[in-house]
Formats: structure tokens, C-alpha cells, sequence
């Protein structure tokens, strides 16, 4: 009889942020953001267990105060995919491995079953990420934009902060692609990820992805509608805070949700 396969979702968090300190448990609506994070990814049916991987304990004793699943790590990790890979390597009844950015509070739980679907239903896939249409070509401009290029089954072709394609015709209809930086492993494919030196592609972009492609694995990209905002600065830790302030207003009700907003304009599954 077949193994039942199994997925986590891990939640790499640090303190240090050059533009944020202590982004994780910065209060918003009430609430540590990383909390926000932690409850959305425990709505996702698909994922068997869900942790937080820090070096830091102020953030892993508020995460076991609200109920959280904790994993300490190295302080040594220079990117989330090494501390999430070195709790991966200590648990091996995980077949799926989800890489969720700790600071994407309206992350959509239902984007989640499906990075964990998609590694269950092809086995040529070994990473698995999402991507969705910029509002307007200026916006691919940006080099802050990571954008990605597929074919026609879906799988990443490149991976880069220049506006890609380059619009030599004109008369072609461009749709840029703004990658959202969540991913779904197979275990083994991260443990070989995390060993494998940074590629000549990845260090001059800075985007630790392309290490995949440049050795050979299928990334699958999933094409939702809209992305979730991310939280990079304390400026959009007021902005976060004032949509949920007014869709509470609009609603007549007190503190809204998580789930309830991520299900309105900013669900990324439909």
C-alpha cells in the first residue's frame, strides 16, 4: 500500500531587518503580523503541519504564547530556504515542503493547497510557485518587481528584475508576470537546493531561484489573479492597516478577518 503523502508549511522568520527591525511582531490590527501569517496558513487544508522556523526566541516565545508549532534554527542562515531546509532535514515524514514568506499577511490559503496539489499530482515538478499579472507595464519597470517568464506548460523559463519580455513587436500583446515569492519543494529537491553552490545566473540578479533552473529542475509557476501585498517597510504596516481599518467600517464590524479580506479582492486562488 502507498504511503500517504505529506506537506508543511514552514514560516522562515529572523529579527534583523535593515528597513524593518522586528518586522515579525510588529502589531497590526492587534495582532503580530507573523501571526497573521501563521493563521492563514493553518486554514490550508492541504498542509498537515504548520511551523516557524526563527534563530530568535522573542519571536518563538510570541509564537508559542498564540499557539504556534516552533522550530529554532542556526543563526548562521543567510536565506529562508536554508533555515526551512534545516528543519526539512530533520523531518522526514514530510514529502512537500512549503516556503511561506513570513511577511505576506493575506496570504491565500487556498494558493497554498494548490502549490501542495500540484508537486501530489505531477512528479516531474520539483519546485512549485505563483505569479500574477502587473496592473500596468510600469510597474514591471521596477527592478523591486521580480518577474517571470513560462511556456506553454506553465514551467519557468527565467526569472529576472528586467521587464521580460523585451517588446521588440510591438503589435504583440504583452503580459508581464509579477513572481510572488512562495514555494512549494519536494523535500529531496530542497535539500539538493540548499547544497548546490549560488549559480553564475542567480548572483547577478540576486534571485535565488534561478540555483533551480540553472540545475536543471521544472519549476512550475501557478497563475493566480492578484497577489498578496507584503509587508517590507513600517510604512506598509500602516497602509495594511488602514485597508483593514476601512473594510471594517465598510462592514460595520470590528476587526475584520484575516480570512475574510484575503477571500475579497486579494484572494490570488480565483
Amino acid at each position: 500500500m502507498k504511503r500517504a503523502t505529506k506537506a508543511v508549511g514552514i514560516i522562515p522568520a529572523r529579527w534583523g531587518s535593515t528597513r524593518f527591525p522586528g518586522k515579525p511582531l510588529h502589531l497590526i490590527a492587534n495582532k503580530p503580523l507573523l501571526q497573521h501569517v501563521w493563521e492563514q496558513c493553518c486554514r490550508a487544508k492541504s498542509l498537515d503541519s504548520v511551523l516557524i522556523a526563527t534563530d530568535d526566541m522573542r519571536i518563538a516565545k510570541a509564537a508559542f504564547d498564540w499557539g504556534a508549532e516552533v522550530a529554532l534554527t542556526s543563526k548562521s542562515h543567510q536565506t529562508g530556504t536554508d533555515r526551512i531546509a534545516e528543519v526539512a532535514g530533520k523531518s522526514p515524514h514530510f514529502d512537500f515542503v512549503l516556503n511561506i514568506q513570513g511577511d505576506e499577511p493575506l496570504v491565500e490559503p487556498a494558493l497554498l493547497n494548490r502549490l501542495v496539489e500540484t508537486l501530489r499530482s505531477n512528479p516531474k515538478i520539483g519546485v512549485v510557485t505563483a505569479a500574477h499579472p502587473f496592473e500596468n507595464a510600469a510597474q514591471a519597470a521596477s527592478p523591486h518587481q521580480v518577474k517571470v517568464i513560462v511556456d506553454l506548460d506553465g514551467n519557468a523559463l527565467y526569472f529576472s528584475r528586467y521587464a521580460i519580455p523585451f517588446p521588440r513587436n510591438r503589435s504583440v500583446a504583452i503580459k508581464y508576470l509579477r513572481h510572488q515569492g512562495v514555494y512549494g519543494f519536494r523535500r529531496k529537491t530542497l535539500l539538493d537546493f540548499v547544497k548546490w553552490k549560488p549559480s553564475p545566473l542567480e548572483r547577478a540578479e540576486s534571485l535565488e531561484q534561478l540555483r533551480a533552473l540553472e540545475n536543471g529542475v521544472t519549476v512550475h509557476v501557478l497563475l493566480t489573479k492578484h497577489g498578496s501585498p507584503g509587508v517590507d517597510t513600517p510604512a506598509d504596516a500602516k497602509a495594511l492597516e488602514r485597508k483593514l481599518a476601512r473594510a471594517n467600517r465598510k462592514r460595520g464590524i470590528g476587526i475584520l478577518p484575516m480570512k475574510t479580506l484575503a477571500g475579497s479582492q486579494y484572494d490570488d486562488s480565483r
